[in-house]
């Protein structure tokens, strides 16, 4: 028997809280989950900060990776007898949605974007480079490994195959609105997922669903919404964001300029020079990152010592609503304050802004166009989502924004009442002295 047809002598199963059990009958997914490459995953927390918003979001990329491999294997199982599903594709999809998640870096996006980093360009650097993932992969084929990249970069000729991973509708979305939902508690996420799997159908170039599954698909869509507003771009889980950015951004600062710290920070210094190649993209995770800022606490610089004991302590900064297309002047005003303050502007007056896109249909030839949900009708025609359903056509190709200014209340009371410059920083942000106007701190 062939590698790529070699099954376990006796299936495994990892014990799920969302599906119940993840099963493996695959050797070549069990190989794959046992490499170094995909272990590291269980290091990168899911929710990057959010733990500091609810305690219990502390599940991993490895948790969710399982979960989305789970979910394709029960579609796969529900197309085998159907028309326009070639079951050669099988291990494919597998292997795709296994290791989907496979180059996100430590705290995923915050990191991503101080260093100018793609956790996406390091999934296919894993997959295709010089890696345990590799050489396992191209021992199923030739060329599987391009064919798995492929898949994970929406590139590869079988849409179909690219629609179970990445489309409106796909398993990595139905897992991580339920995971994320049983971990921080919260729930919005949840939806019938078992519907959805019994009516989705292949065609050939995507997923659609049984007209009769839509109002299962309305209550993803909301939940989907509800989960980004009231979990995703919660206004705390961004405070601690907006600090562990400025802590990467300081960190890099000083570096730059020379600044002798107490232990040499080895494994940011590709990231500090924008030089990182695979090896060291690999050793970091959130442990290594841990261990710097704990270190961090104690450092000379005090802005540096003092984001890491916020961070590292939940010292969070507050939030007031804020409009950037009005309120400009008052913010521009609030920063000359600051610098006279003695409070540097730079890492403690940061407006932080989240949007979202709940559904959208075809807008062909725009920036990150999709395609839309498509409903199979009793005539077998096809019909768009939101122009079947009402709750979805409400939602549909509206983005949502929210703004918010995030400052640090600490600080801002230890200016002596008397002081000229607090009053009128307290007056901008239309707040009383005891600044007990200021955002909540907790859900």
């Amino acid at each position: 028997m062939s590698y790529k047809n070699e099954q376990l002598h006796e299936e495994k199963v990892f014990k799920d809280p969302v599906h119940r059990y993840v099963h493996v009958q695959d050797r070549v997914i069990w190989d794959l989950i046992a490499t170094p490459e995909f272990q590291r995953l269980r290091r990168i927390k899911q929710l990057g900060t959010s733990y500091l918003t609810f305690h219990g979001a502390e599940h991993s990329r490895f948790n969710h990776s399982l979960g989305v491999y789970e979910i394709v294997r029960r579609i796969i199982g529900n197309f085998e007898n159907r028309d326009r599903w070639n079951n050669e594709e099988r291990l494919l999809c597998l292997c795709a949605a296994l290791l989907h998640d496979l180059g996100h870096g430590p705290f995923s996006h915050s990191f991503e974007k101080v260093y100018k980093l793609d956790h996406e360009h390091f999934t296919q650097q894993i997959i295709l480079g010089d890696t345990q993932i590799h050489h396992i992969l191209e021992r199923v084929e030739p060329a599987f490994s391009k064919k798995v990249a492929d898949v994970i970069d929406k590139t590869y000729e079988d849409k179909l195959v690219v629609s179970l991973i990445s489309s409106q509708i796909d398993a990595d979305r139905m897992d991580y609105l339920q995971r994320d939902a049983y971990f921080t508690g919260v729930s919005y996420g949840h939806f019938d997922m078992e519907r959805i799997l019994r009516v989705m159908r292949p065609i050939d170039d995507q997923v659609v669903i049984k007209s009769s599954g839509m109002h299962a698909v309305e209550d993803y869509i909301m939940s989907r919404y509800q989960m980004y507003w009231q979990v995703y771009f919660h206004p705390v889980t961004r405070s601690a964001e907006v600090i562990l950015s400025k802590i990467l951004h300081r960190a890099k600062y000083l570096f730059e300029n020379n600044y002798t710290f107490k232990l040499k920070p080895f494994h940011f210094i590709s990231f500090f020079q924008e030089n990182v190649d695979l090896n060291d993209y690999l050793k970091l995770d959130e442990s290594i990152v841990f261990y710097y800022f704990q270190l961090w606490q104690e450092e000379d610089d005090n802005i540096l010592r003092d984001l890491c004991e916020r961070f590292m302590n939940r010292r969070l900064l507050k939030y007031i609503e804020f409009n950037p297309n009005l309120q400009m002047n008052e913010w521009m005003e609030l920063y000359r304050l600051f610098q006279e303050a003695g409070i540097d502007p730079e890492y403690y007056l940061v407006v932080d802004s989240s949007s979202d896109l709940p559904y959208d249909f075809y807008r062909p030839g725009e920036d990150d166009e999709r395609l839309p949900i498509n409903l199979l009708m009793p005539d077998r025609n096809l019909k768009e989502l939101s122009r079947h359903s009402d709750i979805v056509e409400s939602i549909s190709g509206k983005k949502r924004t929210d703004h918010k200014l995030y400052f640090p209340e600490d600080m801002l009371l230890k200016l002596t009442n008397d002081n000229p410059v607090k009053k009128q920083i307290l007056e901008l942000l239309n707040l009383e002295y005891s600044l007990e106007g200021a955002g909540e701190d907790a859900d």
